[in-house]
C-alpha cells in the first residue's frame, strides 16, 4: 500500500515572481494594511505608555488607556487586558502597581475623582485625589473600578465588577459594589 501524497505546487519563475510583486504594489489591500500599520501609532495609549515608568517585562494590550502616565508606575510581569484605563490625578495623584499583577479586561484605576460639593457645578471644583497602591500576585477581574486612595495588599483578588475603595489586608478576596472583603485566599501545601 503507497503513503498518499500531495500533489506539488509548481515553483514560480523568476519572471513570475517579479510580476506578482508588482501586481501586489497595485493591490489595495497591500496599502490598507500599511495604512493600519501606520495609524496605530496615533492611538491615544502609545505616547502616553512611553512615559509610563516600567520595572520590567510586562504584556499591556495594545487599547489600554493611560492618563498622566508620568505618575504612573508599573512593576514586573503585568498583564493589562484589553480596554483597561489607568488614570493618575492631574496633580499628584500616583498608580503604584506591584510585580505579577493580573488586569482583567475593562478594568479602571483612577487616582482623581470630581467632588460634588452644593453651591458651584461638579466640573468646576477641584478634583480629589488620591494614591492608588497594589501589592504584588492581585488580581482585578473583568470591568473592577479602583478609586482614588485604594490599598490593596499581596494576593488580593478583585471580582468581575467591583467597586473597590479604603485599605484591604493581603489575601483578601473583594466582591460587591461598594466592595467588601468576602473571603482570604488560602496557601494549598
Amino acid at each position: 500500500m503507497t503513503t498518499p501524497t500531495l500533489p506539488r505546487k509548481k515553483s514560480l519563475s523568476t519572471a513570475a515572481r517579479v510580476l506578482r510583486l508588482i501586481g501586489s504594489l497595485f493591490d489595495p489591500r497591500a496599502w490598507l494594511h500599511l495604512v493600519k500599520i501606520i495609524n496605530y501609532y496615533n492611538y491615544s495609549h502609545v505616547a502616553p505608555m512611553r512615559s509610563v515608568r516600567f520595572a520590567g517585562a510586562r504584556n499591556v494590550s495594545p487599547d489600554a488607556v493611560f492618563h498622566h502616565p508620568e505618575r504612573i508606575e508599573i512593576g514586573h510581569r503585568v498583564r493589562i487586558g484589553s480596554r483597561c484605563h489607568l488614570w493618575a490625578g492631574p496633580r499628584d495623584g500616583r498608580i503604584v502597581i506591584g510585580d505579577d499583577v493580573l488586569f482583567g479586561p475593562e478594568v479602571m484605576l483612577t487616582a482623581a475623582t470630581y467632588r460634588y460639593d452644593l453651591g458651584s457645578p461638579v466640573t468646576d471644583q477641584p478634583m480629589a485625589e488620591g494614591d492608588i497602591v497594589i501589592g504584588n500576585d492581585v488580581w482585578l477581574a473583568t470591568r473592577a473600578l479602583v478609586l482614588p486612595g485604594t490599598r490593596l495588599g499581596d494576593g488580593c483578588i478583585v471580582a468581575a465588577g467591583a467597586v473597590v475603595r479604603g485599605d484591604f489586608p493581603p489575601m483578601s478576596i473583594i466582591a460587591g459594589s461598594p466592595a467588601r472583603a468576602v473571603s482570604q485566599r488560602v496557601i494549598v501545601q
